[in-house]
């Protein structure tokens, strides 16, 4: 393509990623035709480049600079490996990268430079600030990381954090703030004893001082013993807290004290150390995986104790994903040059208060809680919370527009935290909430196609995961030949065959179970023992007895074939037909196409069922508001079709029989999403500032074609079908799904088997 044919404008709106001033989420480029491939490189791409020539500040805005950070390190401090160079530290790093992404939606490379040289280490990242918006710096050694950062800190005009130090400052930070409140002692007068002296004690040490924890109160502990000032070659750093106070051990200097710090090693807070301390001790016990003090002996100890660990396993966990991804998105959103204590401070008081809010129902439901609030065994927020994002991003933010390092202004913070949400997608978040609330409380899941490499494979997944219990059908010896070629590791989990002899008064019991359900619906006995050596006969008996929780089946098999026995054993609600729902993860959110696989020609009192059931499964199994919207061709009576018609009163009952639930119709596809047409033309519509999530087709027809259309388009991942009405759960997969829609699915039975469970006993 000539260059007369790309102008200077087209080039640079191609290339732009934003209005300075405005923080905007990023859009995927087109590049397939030929005109686009000579906007993004040569021709077009000069024009950028010459902006940027005459001013670098435009780099910022067409480039992705300002939503780049360095995950850099000489790995020399890996986690608790300790040196063991950088090429082994890369999988920390890129590990450090996902969380950037998933949790804030910042771009990562990681960087791992092989030297140790303080003077290379620092020439080498200065060297690469024009590529990066910040640089986070990552497992280098004490004390060299204190040069490094300050260093560079004062060297470059970029956001910068070592956050081994700030991170689990910051976290503590709050966790304390939180703790001193549950237990209602005043900063200024408590004593606190800190075990460890690297970066992150000193650094945590720093900000309490800064949070009003008073100096002459606060006794550090190393592997020599106190921190006294009268000791001889301590360090500058360590020199900075040095006591004068008459202590030479961890165990005198534990008397009485009101705060342990462990950022040291396990096991070095004894029992008899505990009971010592002050009454209604603080606890923050933060080595990893062993602690100072193990959970389980602090808590047998002491009942008055309020603990924190860097562990998931038990209450108030100090993880720094809390605070690193927001830090930067804030300081990147803003162009701060640099990460200072004010927007560190921000951060701590942005989290703790966050704690001290009402928790959403969402979050009680991922970490299966019955109940979650503000007290001894909450004091942090947990890392899956969505409102970390809109919390302390903004309060970054500001902190670094009011301490004057931000060379941009947000003027609407609503709109900020809007597109804050919109950088992730909620198609990310539900995925990895659906598997946290999974791995809960993992049910027996029965695969009936055992048989199959990828059922094997997924799983192998599941058990790792903590997801599910599976259960394998199958010929037992061609199970074992598969496992043992494909290196899995499922030797322990149950492999059952129904035609083995073994098994033989198992299927005869089931087959009477069988003929008792089905003995005027046309089988005889014969019949009804012969059908249960069929694994999908046999898996949905299992389910059906208690034997199992939930069946999954159907990669080799038609769907009418693997859901006719779950119809005939388990069966559905009293007076309701079984419906089915396809979970679509689009870069909008979600949606919920429905009924995708069951009723051909539903009528209107059948699609205010499946309308019914699909909201309250979107409600209880993924903590989304359901939002429904009954399509047609027609809009709120614009056409008199009899499919219409149909709609419009589905539409009607489910307003009146279900008024708790948002929904409208009869309405176009493009008007339901279309919030300004709709206002516009209908703004009495229920759907007006509440876009549908749950859509209701008015056929098996339409809603099948929509959702493969949109699924081989590569426009949505489909999750599906979740078969909706059943009494227990039977989830059935698509004829050749891959190993990853398997592991979905067995996530959704999980859960489907949680929420039976909880309404049988509730």
């Amino acid at each position: 393509m000539s260059n007369s044919k790309i102008r200077k404008q087209d080039a640079l709106d191609y290339h732009t990623k934003g209005t300075p001033g405005k923080i905007e989420v990023i859009p995927t480029k087109a590049t397939k035709t030929q005109r686009d491939l000579a906007l993004a490189y040569s021709p077009g791409v000069a024009e950028p480049c010459r902006v940027i020539a005459d001013n670098t500040e435009e780099v910022y805005k067409y480039t992705a600079k300002g939503n780049l950070v360095a995950v850099i390190s000489d790995g020399t401090a890996v986690l608790g490996l300790g040196n063991i160079g950088p090429e082994a530290s890369k999988p920390v790093m890129e590990g450090k990268g996902l969380l950037f992404k998933i949790f804030a939606g910042i771009d990562v490379f990681d960087l791992e430079l092989n030297t140790s040289n303080i003077e290379e280490f620092i020439t080498v990242v200065k060297a690469l600030e024009p590529t990066f918006g910040g640089i986070n710096l990552e497992d280098i050694k004490a004390p060299d990381c204190f040069e490094i950062e300050s260093r560079l800190k004062k060297e470059l005009n970029i956001p910068i954090m070592h956050d081994d130090q700030h991170g689990t400052a910051i976290i503590s930070g709050a966790g304390l703030i939180n703790a001193l409140k549950v237990v209602k002692k005043d900063r200024n007068k408590v004593k606190l004893v800190v075990s460890g002296a690297g970066a992150s004690a000193l650094s945590c040490i720093k900000i309490f001082i800064e949070l009003g924890l008073n100096k002459d109160n606060i006794i550090v502990c190393d592997s020599k013993g106190v921190i006294r000032s009268d000791r001889k070659n301590l360090s500058k750093l360590k020199n900075e807290f040095a006591t004068n106070l008459d202590f030479n051990t961890l165990e005198d200097a534990i008397v009485d004290a009101d705060v342990f710090l462990g950022l040291s090693q396990g096991n070095v807070l004894s029992a008899n150390m505990l009971k010592s301390m002050a009454p209604k001790p603080i606890v923050f016990a933060l080595a990893n995986p062993d602690p100072e003090i193990e959970y389980e002996t602090a808590m047998k100890t002491r009942n008055d104790v309020l603990m924190a660990t860097g562990r998931s396993d038990h209450p108030n966990q100090v993880n720094n994903v809390l605070g690193f991804p927001f830090i930067f998105r804030g300081a990147l959103d803003v162009r701060a040059t640099e990460i200072n204590e004010v927007m560190k401070l921000a951060a701590v008081k942005a989290i703790a208060d966050l704690a001290q809010q009402p928790v959403p129902d969402m979050v009680i439901k991922a970490y299966n809680q019955e109940t979650m609030s503000f007290g001894t065994n909450y004091i942090i927020p947990k890392p899956l919370d969505p409102r970390l994002l809109t919390e302390v991003a903004p309060a970054v933010a500001k902190a670094a527009i009011e301490s004057g390092v931000a060379q941009l202004e947000i003027i609407d913070w609503e709109q900020y935290k809007t597109e804050l949400t919109q950088r992730l997608g909620n198609d990310k978040q539900i995925i990895r909430r659906l598997t946290n609330k999974a791995k809960q409380n993992p049910k027996r899941v029965v695969l009936a196609e055992a048989d199959d490499y990828r059922v094997l494979k997924a799983a192998q997944i599941a058990l790792d995961e903590g997801i599910a219990k599976p259960i394998l059908l199958g010929n037992i010896k061609q199970i074992k030949a598969l496992i043992k070629k494909h290196n899995l590791e499922l030797h322990d989990i149950p492999i059952i065959d129904p035609t083995s002899s073994a098994n033989s008064k198992t299927v005869a019991a089931y087959g009477d179970l069988f003929f008792d359900k089905r003995k005027r619906k046309g089988y005889n006995k014969y019949e009804a023992h012969n059908l249960m050596i069929k694994r999908n006969y046999f898996g949905a008996m299992m389910v059906d007895q208690g034997d199992a929780d939930a069946l999954i089946s159907g990669i080799s098999r038609k769907y009418s074939n693997t859901i006719k026995p779950a119809l005939q054993i388990i069966g559905t609600k009293k007076k309701v037909k079984a419906s089915s729902m396809y979970l679509m993860l689009t870069k909008n959110g979600p949606l919920f196409f429905t009924d995708t696989t069951m009723l051909a020609k539903p009528s209107a009192e059948e699609l205010v069922t499946i309308a019914y059931q699909a909201a309250t499964t979107v409600r209880n199994m993924m903590d989304i508001e359901p939002k429904v919207a009954f399509l047609s061709y027609s809009n709120f009576g614009s056409t008199d079709g009899e499919e219409p018609k149909m709609v419009r009163e589905a539409a009607t009952i489910m307003k009146q029989r279900y008024p708790e639930i948002i929904s409208d119709g009869e309405i176009q596809a493009n008007f339901a999403f279309n919030q300004t047409e709709l206002e516009k033309n209908y703004p009495f519509s229920d759907l007006v500032n509440n876009e549908p999530n749950v859509l209701v087709f008015p056929n098996l027809a339409a809603a099948n074609i929509a959702y493969k259309l949109l699924q081989v388009m590569k426009t949505a991942e489909a999750i599906g079908p979740i078969v909706l009405g059943l009494n227990k759960p039977v989830q059935i997969l698509q004829l050749g799904s891959s190993v990853r829609e398997i592991v979905n699915m067995i996530t959704i039975a999980n859960i489907d088997a949680q929420i039976k469970e909880n309404t049988k006993h509730s």
